[in-house]
């Protein structure tokens, strides 16, 4: 992530950062016993060298008796080295981690209860709720929300203009009027992938449907529920009006290449696929609109899956009172600003999404996060998604199976893996 030789240890260490995951130097020659030094993992990718070194310095400089070690982890095999952590009680103080983990290691029973320094200091009642909600458990607050992302529309100006529309739909009803429109003259009104769960699970949750359901502390799937069954049928509808392969999810083929071929009026993806289009395309450049997935009337925006990272401290972190002071300052307004101007997310708070204004992208994703929903808060869910029974569901009901039937059958696997074995 960042920082400049001499300032620091964590300066140092984050120097080397483009390498491979920094080590801690302990405290620094001279500094006495009176110097904490603070242990922070954070994920690679999740903040530029330039924030963390900005904050890493003025933290240091307003805290003259904390240092911060920021060591940077790998996503891949991320579960498995946190859990050791906090068994071992010689990890870090501070993690990140992907706010849909938090139920995992909160069960390992590892985690400390931050409920009252998040009600306390944070302002927890404003958090985005796909942030929120996963890192609380029965009560207690082990997850401080730190950034969040979610989908919106990509859409090309210029095949809009042509097709007569003069701006982005506010409602389902119009959103499919329009993706019709936009098929004429050699357009593709929109690609979307048979298998985008993660989009499914926005319509789902927009109709009052669920993917699974708790109930005294088990897991059961409702992908059979009427309203769930009517996100999918609206899934449907909509992804029949593309191309889109009904067997495969948006990374197979990726789906910034097949709109950066120029024929694509719209995708459903987080804003910084444009990137990715325009390095494919750069052609493209000035011709990219955003806005938030419709919902099913004008009045809000669809609900969309939130992902994004919490905050959360080890039980056994061995400077875990002074951790509390990092978070807070991480997941405070100043640096939550700073945050998500500097990374295009949306800041933990909805009264924060003025901050990105002016940014198409990131200010179409914000109004989709006041609406943010997080996948079950079942510390299993991460065996569902290694095997995901939702994906050959969606198929299942778009190669023209009955869907009740196939919703049955994929609400059954879902709760199999729910359970508690």
């Amino acid at each position: 992530m960042k920082n400049r030789p001499g300032l620091s240890c964590a300066v140092l260490l984050a120097t080397a950062l483009t390498a491979t995951a920094l080590t801690g130097c302990g405290h620094l020659p001279g500094m006495g016993d009176s110097t904490t030094t603070v242990t922070v993992w954070l994920m690679k990718g999740s903040a530029s060298d330039g924030f963390v070194q900005r904050f890493t310095r003025e933290y240091e400089s307003e805290h003259k008796d904390i240092r911060l070690a920021v060591r940077i982890q790998e996503w891949g095999g991320i579960g498995a080295k946190v859990t050791a952590a906090l068994r071992s009680g010689d990890g870090p103080d501070l993690i990140e981690v992907g706010n849909t983990q938090v139920a995992m290691y909160a069960e390992s029973g590892g985690l400390r209860d931050l409920t009252l320094e998040s009600a306390r200091d944070l302002g927890s009642s404003d958090w985005l709720p796909g942030l929120a909600d996963p890192g609380s458990i029965d009560g207690a607050q082990y997850g401080i929300p730190w950034y969040a992302a979610n989908r919106v529309v990509i859409y090309n100006k210029d095949l809009f203009r042509e097709a007569g529309i003069t701006g982005p739909p506010k409602t389902r009803t119009q959103w499919i009027k329009d993706t019709e429109e936009l098929n004429h003259g050699g357009r593709q009104g929109i690609y979307l992938a048979g298998q985008d769960w993660y989009t499914l699970s926005g319509f789902i949750w927009d109709e009052g449907g669920e993917l699974a359901e708790e109930a005294g502390g088990v897991f059961t799937g409702a992908l059979d529920s009427p309203a769930a069954i009517r996100g999918m049928n609206f899934y449907k509808e909509l992804q029949g009006l593309g191309n889109g392969p009904r067997n495969a999810d948006e990374a197979h083929p990726q789906q910034a290449d097949v709109f950066a071929g120029g024929d694509v009026a719209q995708i459903i993806a987080v804003p910084g696929t444009a990137q990715t289009i325009l390095k494919r395309n750069p052609r493209l450049k000035g011709k990219l609109g955003f806005f938030p997935i419709p919902g099913r009337t004008a009045a809000r925006p669809s609900a969309v899956f939130t992902g994004g990272s919490d905050l959360i401290i080890p039980d056994k972190a061995r400077h875990g009172d002074a951790a509390v002071g990092v978070v807070e300052a991480l997941a405070g307004r100043k640096w939550q600003t700073e945050l998500a101007r500097t990374m295009s997310y949306v800041p933990n708070k909805a009264e924060l999404a003025g901050v990105v204004k002016g940014e198409e992208g990131t200010a179409a994703m914000a109004a989709g996060a006041a609406r943010g929903r997080a996948t079950p808060n079942s510390p299993r869910w991460a065996a569902v998604e290694a095997d995901n029974p939702i994906k050959p569901y969606m198929t299942a009901v778009l190669t023209g199976q009955d869907a009740g039937t196939a919703a049955k059958k994929a609400s059954k696997l879902l709760t199999d893996e729910l359970v508690d074995r």
